[in-house]
């Protein structure tokens, strides 16, 4: 007898009264006891969702009082054979499992996924990725969670759970560029200012606290960030609409190693500047409106 063919699950633990009303109710006044924040983006529609670093059970914890409390559906992939185990499976199920079969004949993760968006109409679903794939100590990232954004057409939300500065949930919504490689960099970058449970077990290294950047500085890495590539001061100077740009500006942002001068000047001779991957790792985490 064939087994019966098992789909993502529309109604999950996301749904009930019990994670609307009862759990939302204690990670308030945990959150409020133990002086967790969230952070102040909550992206609308369907992503792929990756939460970094991941070094600690405890993470997940505080990841998912932040999807409860901001109203956000979330949903993991797992292997098949768990999900049909009885009572486990169905738990796993509710939970917001995406039970993935390996085989020849099985459906794929992404196409798992395409189909089930296409078929409701979603508000704050994240698919779960973790890059780090365990808790300990790791020399790269899985980048599963890239081939699936891409084959699905969707935006990566960037999620954190900082325990320096006690600051959970999403800090960006990442759309691909056709540049694989430079995205994951410029992703991973954002997060070597994350500081996880335990910092010398996270990847990529944890290297210190961004540094303090002037509203007028941000606008410079986020008119950097548009060009895409380099461009002179003059260029920047217009983007930013300042009448002068102060080169001590620019001069501190090369200096804390967000910025550098291109060897390439223009063809009027010009200097250029570009960010470095440190930079883009900067601009993500600038809010929308600096």
């Amino acid at each position: 007898m064939a087994k019966k063919k098992l789909t993502i699950r529309e109604k999950t633990i996301f749904d009930g009264i019990f994670t609307k009303y009862f759990l939302k109710f204690i990670f308030t006044l945990w959150f409020k006891i133990a002086g967790w924040k969230l952070c102040k983006t909550v992206p609308e529609g369907a992503g792929v969702a990756i939460a970094a670093p991941h070094t600690s059970n405890w993470d997940f914890v505080y990841a998912l009082g932040a999807a409860i409390l901001q109203d956000i559906k979330i949903y993991f992939s797992v292997k098949e054979s768990l999900c049909r185990i009885p009572v486990l499976g169905t738990w796993m199920m509710y939970l917001g499992a995406i039970p993935i079969d390996r085989s020849s004949k099985g459906v794929g993760q992404v196409e798992q996924i395409k189909q089930f968006i296409n078929s409701q109409k979603l508000n704050r679903v994240f698919f779960l990725f973790t890059p780090e794939g365990t808790r300990g100590p790791v020399p790269k990232w899985k980048t599963g969670f890239y081939h699936v954004a891409q084959g699905c057409n969707l935006p990566i939300f960037l999620a954190k759970v900082d325990y320096l500065s006690k600051e959970t949930g999403v800090f960006h919504t990442f759309k691909l560029t056709d540049d694989r490689e430079s995205d994951i960099r410029a992703i991973q970058a954002s997060y070597e200012s994350v500081q996880g449970r335990f910092p010398l077990d996270q990847y990529p290294p944890y290297t210190g606290r961004m540094p303090k950047i002037s509203e007028v500085e941000a606008k410079i890495i986020k008119a950097l960030y548009s060009f895409k590539g380099v461009a002179t001061e003059v260029e920047i100077s217009a983007k930013v609409k300042l009448g002068e740009l102060s080169t001590t500006m620019l001069d501190y942002l090369i200096d804390k190693g967000l910025l550098e001068k291109s060897l390439n000047s223009d063809k009027n001779g010009e200097p250029t500047y570009q960010l470095t991957f440190a930079g883009r790792g900067c601009f993500l985490h600038l809010p929308p409106n600096a």
